[in-house]
């Protein structure tokens, strides 16, 4: 039965209830095979390093990763006599000749050059692979009979292993991407002594030369930047240690015979933000080295779960914990309802995932986290701004990840000076825009086609990210430097917006909905328009922001009142159609494609809070009728954004049937934009191909199934589906105003929580049905 609310508030008070204070559970992917395919293989990474074994018998991959590996650099693709256009475009947008308008974009208001299509915009590339050829004694190489295989990778310790038999020897190989120095390690063992003999080469595909200097094995090499192609340079650095047998090398690799213990470590590190890159490689080389294993694997451990062990989820165990991960994802398929530990497996290895991705001082995750096994990720591995980065970043607040927000902000404020440019290249207008793709160089510029590289709020849905972090923390500090990035997205918006003749609103113009096109009434079809929908909801969002921080701060009265006058003749948050859909653009366009992948205009529903259930109940069920007519399916990132939607709509089940949409087990790799998005064996999601904001996304529903904030009070299991209601446990999420939350529940009611904050203070909270005001204990 639950415990009756008076009971509640006195557990609360006085800390009576006990919570897991750490991760009981060990959490793993396993299998019992080797991969058979990059999409198989374990994700491990630092924050900047990254690799990925393979675990094959005879001839391993190891795809290593390093989070700057970019080419290109830093370019003016602005076209300064674009804004002269702009009066033209904007006569025949209000006109209806939005065709005519969009013709004008293409040939003369986008970026002059090749745009995302080439150098120096760039992109995301792999390190390059590290090859280990074994050969076992007693044994025809051309068939090794092996048994005894497991393969397996710990979220718990940031640790991949594997072990066999071949010929009665156990073979055992650990791996991971040290928190402590800043390496990659891999540890090769036998239990019989004088076993282990191989080869250990490194290559590249391109732009690499290998060779070897003493007993080191070196990979060095320099990107293409675009112009005189001297970009990013990089060095990998390869030495062994061993117990027994020798060591010497070849020109291109290093030869282990018979030794009974091998450690491989990885030194690497690119020149970018950082000339004196080589110094740090070898220190870190040198530090490692020295180091005792068993001291360097615990310092590892010890850091990574510094952050991991925050945050404990128990919805139960499962005998389908007993299934290899490849096996226990079809079983899923068939019958989700009995494996409720698979959620909470996925919600982890989102939380993994971020921490294993970026680091303060660095960059954020791209569209591949740190993981690339290609010199040409699809769509660049870049930085999308009309959803993928900012899906990437949306998990980490609730997930007590704060610090891991930081690195978008260092982004986005290295892309201002150069938005500023933009701004009065395109608009003539002041502040800073960034459009919908941007990389490490600052790239700001409308996108080469008018149909998707329009679309001008790219900065203002990053200041809203930048705001997260300060919604969530209360950091005052913090604001005072991101204050100058959101007020100056704002003084773009402010001097470009232009009344609707028609309605009187301040819409923007041109513009476009991301990615996404409609019919004329003359049966032609387009994608620019004035005011869509999206537009509308990022503006007010970040007018309301800079009006608070003004406020928090105490500066800038005047431009918070000319703001909030703005406010006032924007477009409501969602304007309801005659099929009673929120209208995606300004007019009641017919779509060219009524499942699209992208549902821009719910942004007010999430990540904003201005569709509410309880505030805006029409726009509520407008946003519900929405989602049904663009159905369940399509990429997986798509799918994880409607998994965020059914959650702000309070329905859980529904909520639960977009995630198991999600888990549908696939190994395509092809560039895919409509429906069929899933996860590979190793639960990286497929959108396809990989993509890691539908991890992410996934993630932050996962959370927001459990704990919402956003609507002025925490609200307990807001969105929990029928299946999860039976008994539960949360522990460390967080919430908006620096809370963090734990609770338990049974038969879908909270019988225990506590909520904490770094100083008391009162709070509201949404428990059981009820609101009410309860005082927050000292964390």
């Amino acid at each position: 039965m639950p415990i009756k609310t008076p009971l509640l508030i006195t557990v609360m008070i006085t800390g009576i209830a006990t919570f897991t204070q750490a991760q009981t559970k060990q959490l793993k992917l396993w299998y019992k095979q080797p991969a058979q395919r990059w999409e198989e293989t374990l994700a491990l990474g630092n924050g900047r390093l990254g690799m990925m074994p393979d675990g094959s018998i005879t001839s391993e991959k190891v795809v290593l990763n390093d989070i700057t590996m970019w080419s290109g650099s830093s370019q003016d693709a602005n076209n300064y006599e674009a804004y002269k256009q702009l009066p033209e475009i904007r006569r025949l947008l209000a006109a209806g000749k939005n065709v005519e308008a969009q013709a004008i974009i293409d040939k003369s208001f986008v970026c002059t050059g090749k745009g995302s299509g080439g150098v120096p915009f760039g992109c995301f590339q792999m390190l390059g692979d590290l090859n280990i050829n074994y050969q076992y004694k007693g044994t025809d190489d051309k068939q090794i009979r092996f048994e005894n295989y497991e393969r397996e990778l710990s979220l718990n310790n940031a640790l991949a292993k594997t072990t066999f038999k071949i010929n009665g020897v156990t073979y055992k190989r650990e791996y991971f991407t040290s928190f402590g120095d800043d390496v990659d390690v891999i540890k090769l063992s036998a239990d019989k002594p004088g076993m282990l003999n191989l080869n250990i080469g490194i290559t590249r595909p391109e732009r690499g030369l290998t060779s070897t200097t003493g007993n080191e094995l070196d990979l060095i090499g320099q990107l293409d930047n675009g112009t005189d192609g001297k970009g990013v340079a990089y060095k990998a650095a390869v030495k062994a240690k061993l117990t027994g047998g020798s060591l010497t090398t070849t020109p291109t690799s290093l030869v282990i015979k018979d030794a009974t213990e091998v450690l491989i470590y990885v030194s690497a590190g690119t020149d970018f933000k950082n000339p004196q890159y080589l110094n740090k490689l070898n220190k870190d080389m040198g530090t490692a080295l020295a180091k005792p294993y068993a001291l360097q694997k615990q310092q590892h451990i010890a850091n990574f779960q510094k952050l991991f062990n925050r945050v404990n989820v128990d919805l139960g165990s499962s005998e389908a914990e007993k299934l290899t991960t490849d096996q226990r994802l079809i079983a899923f398929r068939s019958n989700p309802d009995a494996d409720n530990a698979l959620p909470v497996l996925f919600y982890q290895f989102g939380r993994y995932l971020s921490i294993c991705s970026t680091r303060v001082g660095l960059l954020p995750p791209n569209l591949q986290g740190l993981w690339a096994n290609e010199v040409h990720t699809p769509w660049n591995g870049d930085y999308h701004l009309d959803i993928n980065i900012e899906m990437n970043q949306w998990p980490v607040e609730v997930s007590n990840l704060s610090e891991l927000n930081l690195p978008l902000a260092d982004l986005v404020k290295g892309m201002v000076p150069h938005g500023e440019k933009t701004a009065k290249a395109y608009y003539n207008a002041d502040g800073w825009v960034a459009h919908v793709i941007t990389n490490p160089w600052g790239f700001t510029e409308p996108g080469e086609s008018a149909s998707w590289g329009v679309c001008k709020v790219g900065s203002g849905w990053l200041c809203d990210n930048l705001w997260q972090h300060y919604d969530f923390t209360g950091d005052k500090n913090y604001l005072k430097q991101i204050y100058p990035i959101l007020k100056g997205a704002a003084q773009f918006y402010n001097s470009m917006l232009i009344s609707d003749a028609k309605t009187g609103w301040l819409v923007t113009s041109p513009s476009s909905s991301p990615e996404n096109s409609f019919y004329l009434p003359d049966g032609t079809h387009a994608s620019i328009c004035m005011g869509p929908t999206i537009d509308n909801q990022i503006i007010r969002q970040l007018f309301n922001n800079v009006i608070t921080a003004s406020k928090v701060l105490g500066k800038d009265e005047a431009f918070s009142k000319t703001l909030a006058a703005k406010v006032k003749k924007l477009p409501p948050p969602g304007v309801i159609a005659k099929d009673g859909r929120i209208q995606e653009w300004l007019e009641d366009y017919k779509e060219t494609e009524p499942q699209h992948r992208h549902v821009s205009h719910l942004y007010g529903l999430f990540p904003a809070a201005q569709i509410t259930p309880e505030a805006t109940p029409a726009l509520a069920e407008a946003a519900r009728k929405t989602l049904e007519v663009r159905g369940d399916d399509g990429p997986s990132w798509s799918i994880a954004y409607k998994i965020l939607w059914w959650a702000r709509l309070h329905d859980g089940n529904r909520t639960y049937k977009l995630f198991k949409e999600l888990m549908k087990p696939t190994i395509k790799t092809d560039i895919n934009y409509g429906a069929g998005g899933g996860v590979y064996p190793n639960l990286l999601s497929a959108g396809p191909p990989f993509q890691i904001d539908g991890n992410f996304g996934a993630e932050a529903g996962i959370a927001e199934m459990l704990i919402q904030s956003h609507a002025g009070f925490i609200d307990f299991l807001p969105s929990i589906p029928d299946v999860w209601k039976a008994q539960g446990e949360v522990k460390g999420l967080k919430a908006r105003g620096n809370f963090t939350v734990d609770m338990k529940w049974r038969d879908g009611k909270v019988t225990a929580y506590k909520v904490t904050s770094p100083t008391p203070r009162m709070v509201k909270v949404k428990i059981n049905g009820a609101v009410k005001s309860i005082m927050a204990t000292k964390a």
